[in-house]
């Protein structure tokens, strides 16, 4: 078995599992789908293996899985989250006739923590910290929301949800890079998965005017070390083509791909 196989092979075996929706409200099972409910009204499928089923059969399970969330009124949207080597066929287009909508693919990155967990030089005046207060992180949420461009709501619904974790005691850690006058340029989070040797690093984003510094690359190297201090050995991440590169110079490989198709509530429905 090749280096590549085996990190695909500790990627299924170790998160697509019930460690994957461990922070849900509640699971529940139809077949090989794990259908989960969040806070805030959201959804989430994933499986670790449809087995080797035909069109006929994911069109049953995307029916199924619709039919599951529509009946429960607290869900307002919910996440078809695919993987580029599952075998499903028709699954794309049977997402779509759902209502499904295809956000853009990205690169799952897997590889050793410690080829991370390098020292990188900052810009001048610009420092790294972990924060856990209200007030840091909705202004982090805000940079993402305006970084990936979800600026709507200014990234409350996703500082809400963080603030909700932590108060809850969740396994993770809120990481920003900020200049002298408290502007964050830089931000992610780690998630050490329990019961694996695997931390997950999200939401890594970099303001533009601030990209090329080294900066993201040592938010990224402190979340590692802060990884392997807690045990694990393996990193993974849903990757953008704006970090992909940054984790491949560490030796990290493309082991699949990931698209999340997105499904919300119809007035009426």
């Amino acid at each position: 078995m090749d280096h590549a196989t085996a990190l695909l092979r500790a990627y299924d075996t170790q998160l697509r599992t019930d460690a994957e929706t461990s922070s849900a409200l509640a699971v529940t099972r139809l077949g090989p789908l794990h259908l989960a409910r969040y806070e805030g009204g959201r959804g989430f499928v994933t499986y670790q293996d449809l087995g080797r089923p035909d069109a006929a059969e994911v069109r049953r399970l995307v029916a199924g899985a619709v039919e599951h969330f529509r009946a429960d009124p607290s869900v307002v949207r919910a996440e078809w989250k695919t993987r580029g080597h599952d075998h499903a066929p028709g699954l794309h287009e049977t997402l779509l006739e759902h209502g499904f909508v295809p956000e853009d693919p990205e690169s799952v990155m897997v590889g050793d923590a410690r080829a991370l967990a390098v020292e990188v030089p900052l810009p001048p005046g610009v420092t790294l910290r972990q924060v856990t207060g209200e007030a840091d992180v909705r202004a982090m949420c805000r940079m993402q929301a305006e970084v990936f461009g979800h600026a709507a709501d200014g990234g409350a619904r996703d500082a809400d949800e963080q603030l909700r974790r932590l108060a809850a005691g969740e396994d993770l850690e809120l990481w920003v890079a900020e200049t002298e006058d408290g502007r964050v340029v830089s931000a992610g989070r780690l998630e050490p998965v329990k019961g694996t040797e695997f931390a997950g690093i999200w939401g890594g984003c970099t303001r533009k005017e601030w990209r090329g510094r080294g900066v993201y690359r040592a938010l990224t190297a402190a979340r590692a070390r802060s990884a392997i201090a807690r045990g694990k050995r393996l990193v993974h991440s849903d990757s953008t083509e704006y970090s992909r590169p940054i984790l491949e110079r560490y030796g990290f490989l493309r082991v699949t791909t990931t698209t999340p198709y997105e499904w919300s509530r119809g007035p009426g429905q």
